[in-house]
C-alpha cells in the first residue's frame, strides 16, 4: 500500500487536470452559481420593490428549465408526434428538432443586462440622437390596471430605435420581452438581446412544429404574466403609414394562455420620428415592392463616422424630436365580454385604431405634409398658414410643439428637411426638390390618418 508508483509527467498533469475539473464541476461551480443566484435574487427584489409592474418569476426562472418545461409541455409533445407522423419520421428525431426550436426561441433574461446596462444604454442613445419627449400618456386609465393582470404593449414599427426608445421610456414600470426577427440572431447581438429578454421569431416559417413550439412559448410567458411589446403591424412601415395588422403573435396570446383568471391588458404605444435613420432603406424596399432589405455595411460605418467627426468639430446637432404616447389600456377580458365570439380581427383593427389615434405630431411630418399638399413653391408665411391650418382641430395632447411656439416648429421642421437636402430655400421660397418626393411623403404620411379620421 505504500509502495512508490512511478508514471509519466504528462500521465500525472492530465491526472490532475481530471482531479481539478471534477472538484470545480460537483462543488466549486454550484458554490459559485449558488452565490451569485442568491446576490440576483436580492437584486431583483429590491428592483420590485420601485417597478410599478414586478418581474415574474417565469421571466426569471434559468434557461435550461425553461427550455426543458417548453419541450416537455403536453401541446407540444402532441406537436412533435404529429409531425412525426407527417414527415415519415422517428419521434425521437422530431424532439431533437423541437429542442432546437426552443433553444432558439427562449430567452434568458438577465435583471443585470436589462437594467444595469441595456436602460442606461438605451437612455444615452436616444438621448444623444433626439430630442426625446413623453406624448399621451393615460395615467389614469394605467394605474387602474390589475396588478396580477399580463400587459402586453402593442405598437407601431416605424423604425429599430423603437425598441431602444420604448425600453427607455418603459423602464420605471417593467421589464419588456420583445419578439425579434432574424436580424437580430447575429453573434455578440443575439446574446445581449436573449439577455434583456427578447425572443427570437421565425417571421415567414411555414413550419408546423415550430409555429407551435413558438405559440406555446408565448403561451407559457402569457400565462406567467410576463410583460411583453409587440408589433401588431408585423415589420417595419415602408411608406410611413400604419400597415394592417399581422394576427400571428396576437393569436398565440391569445389563445395560447390556459390560466384564464389572470387577464391580458393590451396597452397602445405610438411612435413617431423627425428622422427615421432607415427612411431610404424602407421606401426603397416599399417601392420595389418587397420586404427584403439589408443596410450596407458601408453605409452604416459612413453615418456613424460622420456622427463622430461632427461631434469633434463641436457641429453636431441631434436629429430632430421623437416622441411616444401611451393611450388607453384595452382589457382581453372586457373584449371577450363585448364580443362572445371573440373575433381576432375585431380585436386587431380595435388595438391599430388605438395606436393610431394616440401617434404623436411633430415638426418634420407636419412641415412635410404642408409641403407635400401644396401644388408648388411656397413662402414662408404661406407654409407658416398651412401648418396652423392644420394643427386646428387636432388633439392638443398629440400635438408635439417644442416650447409651444408654432412658428420655432416650422423652424424645426424645416431646418431638418433643408439640411438634408429635401426642400430648396431660393429667394424666399421652398420648393420640394422631386428626387426626394418619395422620402417627404414618408414622413408626411406617419400622421396622415389623423386628418382622414377628421374629415369623415
Amino acid at each position: 500500500m505504500m509502495r512508490s508508483v512511478e508514471m509519466p509527467l504528462w500521465a500525472l498533469v492530465m491526472l490532475l487536470l481530471f482531479a481539478a475539473v471534477t472538484f470545480a464541476s460537483h462543488f466549486l461551480f454550484p458554490s459559485v452559481r449558488w452565490f451569485f443566484r442568491r446576490r440576483m435574487e436580492r437584486a431583483v427584489a429590491r428592483l420590485n420593490q420601485r417597478l410599478e409592474r414586478p418581474i415574474e418569476p417565469f421571466k426569471l426562472a434559468r434557461r435550461y428549465d425553461m427550455i426543458q418545461r417548453l419541450i416537455y409541455d403536453p401541446e407540444v409533445s402532441r406537436a412533435v408526434a404529429d409531425h412525426a407522423r407527417a414527415e415519415g419520421i422517428p419521434e425521437n428525431v422530431a424532439f431533437e428538432q423541437a429542442k432546437r426550436y426552443a433553444r432558439e426561441i427562449v430567452p434568458g433574461f438577465s435583471a443585470t443586462a436589462y437594467f444595469g446596462v441595456a436602460i442606461k444604454l438605451a437612455k444615452w442613445l436616444s438621448s444623444s440622437l433626439y430630442r426625446v419627449r413623453l406624448g399621451n400618456f393615460d395615467e389614469a386609465s394605467l394605474s387602474k390596471v390589475d396588478k396580477d393582470a399580463t400587459v402586453v404593449f402593442v405598437m407601431n414599427h416605424r423604425s429599430n430605435m423603437d425598441y431602444v426608445l420604448v425600453t427607455w421610456l418603459a423602464a420605471e414600470r417593467s421589464a419588456l420581452s420583445y419578439a425579434v426577427g432574424e436580424w437580430a440572431r447575429v453573434w455578440p447581438l443575439s446574446r445581449l438581446i436573449k439577455a434583456m429578454g427578447a425572443y427570437f421569431i421565425r417571421r415567414k416559417s411555414r413550419n408546423d412544429l415550430y409555429r407551435r413550439v413558438l405559440a406555446r412559448y408565448v403561451g407559457l410567458a402569457t400565462d406567467g404574466g410576463v410583460t411583453q411589446a409587440m408589433f401588431p403591424e408585423g415589420g417595419l412601415s415602408l411608406d410611413g403609414k400604419l400597415s394592417p395588422p399581422k394576427l400571428g403573435l396576437l393569436k398565440y396570446i391569445v389563445e395560447g394562455r390556459t390560466n384564464l383568471e389572470r387577464d391580458v391588458v393590451f396597452v397602445p404605444v405610438a411612435v413617431n420620428y423627425d428622422r427615421v435613420f432607415e427612411d431610404r432603406i424602407l421606401v426603397t424596399a416599399g417601392q420595389k415592392g418587397e420586404r427584403r432589405f439589408r443596410a450596407r455595411i458601408s453605409v452604416i460605418t459612413r453615418f456613424v463616422f460622420r456622427q463622430i467627426r461632427l461631434r469633434i468639430t463641436g457641429k453636431y446637432h441631434r436629429h430632430g424630436y421623437a416622441a411616444a404616447s401611451f393611450g388607453a389600456p384595452v382589457s382581453l377580458n372586457g373584449f371577450l365580454k363585448d364580443h362572445p365570439r371573440g373575433d381576432l380581427k375585431d380585436l386587431a383593427r380595435l388595438l391599430m385604431t388605438r395606436i393610431g389615434e394616440e401617434v404623436p405630431v411633430l415638426p418634420v411630418p407636419l412641415v412635410a405634409r404642408a409641403l407635400i399638399l401644396a401644388d408648388g413653391a411656397l413662402s414662408r408665411a404661406e407654409l407658416d398658414a398651412q401648418v396652423q391650418e392644420m394643427m386646428a382641430g387636432l388633439p392638443q395632447a398629440h400635438i408635439h410643439m417644442p416650447r409651444d411656439d408654432e412658428e420655432y416648429a416650422v423652424d424645426v421642421g424645416l431646418r431638418n428637411l433643408v439640411k438634408r437636402g429635401m426642400v430648396i430655400e431660393d429667394q424666399g421660397h421652398l420648393t420640394l426638390a422631386e428626387h426626394e418626393r418619395p422620402i417627404v411623403a414618408y414622413y408626411a404620411a406617419s400622421i396622415e390618418h389623423l386628418f382622414r379620421k377628421r374629415s369623415e
